[in-house]
């Protein structure tokens, strides 16, 4: 990743979304790291990525927080715990907010079609 930043930060064109890409290669690491493990020490990953724990933690912080990583910090025992959400209540908060939207819309266009 060092290498592809430096290539970013270099090229004038990339350079302004180099801060972008660079965070969601951080997230989409962190995503496979934590996928096959039900917890993991922060010092084991970042023994694993190569940065310091302060560092693990502060990103790993902000993707926890943005709900974009499903996992939470002990930071007491220095560990990373996933929990990953159940599909099936995942597909019916789904259906349940696209149903929502849907009968918000019948109701504006009723009350369109009633003028």
């Amino acid at each position: 990743m060092v290498e592809v930043e430096q290539v970013l930060l270099d090229d004038r064109y990339l350079q302004p979304h180099a801060a972008y890409w660079m965070r969601e290669l951080h997230l989409l690491a962190y995503q496979q790291f934590l996928e096959s493990y039900q917890s993991v020490r922060l010092d084991a990953m970042a023994n694993a990525f190569g940065v310091s724990v302060d560092f693990i933690d502060t990103y790993a912080s902000r993707f926890i927080a943005s709900n974009r990583l499903s996992a939470k910090i002990d930071k007491f025992g220095g560990v990373i715990v996933t929990n990953r959400p159940d599909r099936k209540n995942a597909q019916y908060r789904d259906m349940i907010q696209k149903g929502d939207l849907l009968l918000n819309r019948i109701q504006k266009l009723a009350r369109v079609v009633d003028l």
